[in-house]
């Protein structure tokens, strides 16, 4: 134990030894300084992308968030987002599908420069990203198979071990279905169409999702689907992921968000495409 103690303290003292060392050399030459800065700018994802001209975002297809319309273009909130992040920055958008369950390796391997796709703030994933402040907020909702699932009408309801839950791999849908519904048999699928056709074939007693699919589903399959309770189990805030260590995007991000949210824009995109289904027409 004493030789462990005298070596962590001669680890301690080397690191104060080099940061000391570090904080003289660049009090003796300023330059080193000015130029450390000056990388660190340009290495930003910021400065990358304007000297690029594209903005490479990483994302996945949620109902309402990003998917096709009739002519197979991108729509949803999140693509609006990002669109009007790219504009604003005055560069290109270049959209990435990525399956979910990876898209926080593939950003961390450079295979785009953001995700912008209502990527839920958790501890877990912080570890690994940063995120910038909300922009939204969503919360975890359940659509149930009317005849499978007949009765049900609370969390108590869904969490027997006879009772099989379905939700996509790699969401807080997936780890919301665990940890409120222990008991049952969860299933998860890469796509969440997947999961969506083993409820309406009756395979599953019901779906987990972010608000508002479950009530969509609901709405566009009155004869099979209902809401055994209409409020969300869950809150979380949503927020833009990024590499760590890159402070300048990050500080340029939530500056944009307080922009866009202060004029109103968020909002109104949100009320668009969350608070009514006007847009189902423009869909296959």
């Amino acid at each position: 134990m004493a030789k462990r103690c005298i070596w962590m303290n001669c680890g301690t003292a080397l690191g104060l030894l080099l940061a000391a060392a570090l904080i003289g050399g660049l009090a003796a030459n300023p330059s080193w300084g000015k130029e450390l800065r000056q990388e660190l700018v340009e290495q930003s994802m910021v400065e990358q992308v304007l000297r690029k001209g594209v903005l490479r975002v990483g994302m996945s297809t949620f109902v309402p968030w990003a998917m096709h319309d009739k002519q197979g273009n991108l729509i949803g909130f999140e693509i609006d987002v990002a669109r009007r992040l790219a504009k604003d920055m005055g560069v290109k958008v270049e959209f990435v599908p990525t399956k979910w369950s990876g898209i926080i390796p593939a950003l961390l391997t450079g295979k785009f420069d953001i995700i912008i796709g209502g990527m839920g703030i958790l501890p877990e994933r912080n570890k690994k990203v940063n995120f910038t402040i909300p922009y939204d907020s969503s919360g975890m909702s359940i659509v149930a198979h009317q005849q499978v699932a007949a009765g049900f009408a609370s969390l108590e309801d869904l969490n027997k071990e006879e009772v099989t839950v379905v939700a996509r791999l790699g969401t807080t849908a997936a780890e919301a279905a665990r940890k409120h519904l222990p008991k049952a048999r969860v299933l998860l699928f890469d796509d969440e169409s997947q999961a969506i056709q083993e409820l309406l074939n009756g395979k599953a007693h019901a779906f987990i999702s972010s608000r508002p699919t479950p009530a969509h589903l609901a709405a566009r399959h009155p004869g099979k689907l209902f809401l055994p309770f209409p409020e969300p189990f869950t809150r979380e805030p949503i927020g833009f992921a990024l590499r760590k260590g890159d402070v300048d995007s990050l500080n340029f991000l939530n500056n944009w968000i307080l922009l866009a949210e202060a004029d109103g824009w968020l909002k109104e995109r949100r009320d668009y495409w969350f608070g009514g289904t006007s847009w189902e027409d423009l869909l296959k």
